[in-house]
């Protein structure tokens, strides 16, 4: 597999030099909550991208929020998991194959309340922006 390309954003950028240094995402953090990487594949570049997101965890499966800080758009990532939503996960040094989807009612809420456990910015990012933070739970490919 080709490396996957690296975010142009400085922060995003070092956190997955780091990531890729130590071979785990164990110690890599956002204000001391824990983080996981994602390698999404380019909606039209069809290019390997790195995404480093919270780690929010449930029964094996995990929540990629779409929030970008509160700002009025998606991350870019957003449409690159709509085209291909098999994405690889690396959790400490445990890597696997995952489908996403975008979830939506009851069952958003219920991630949406464990992904603000794990990360509490996210409910001040929402109130921030005038459309629905996306929500995506990404399950074991089978």
């Amino acid at each position: 597999m080709t490396q996957a390309e690296l975010s142009p954003t400085d922060w995003v950028r070092e956190q997955t030099e780091k990531i890729l240094e130590q071979g785990t995402t164990d110690g890599v953090t956002v204000l001391d909550r824990p983080i996981v990487l994602i390698t999404t594949t380019g909606a039209k570049s069809g290019k390997q991208r790195y995404v480093p997101v919270m780690r929010v965890e449930h029964d094996g499966a995990y929540a990629m929020i779409a929030s970008k800080g509160g700002t009025p758009e998606h991350p870019a990532w957003y449409h690159n998991v709509v085209a291909n939503p098999t994405v690889t996960l690396q959790d400490g040094t445990e890597t696997g194959t995952y489908v996403a989807r975008e979830v939506t009612g009851t069952e958003r809420e219920q991630w949406w309340d464990l992904s603000v456990e794990a990360y509490p910015p996210y409910a001040d990012y929402q109130k921030k922006t005038d459309r629905v933070i996306p929500v995506f739970v990404l399950e074991p490919k089978s």
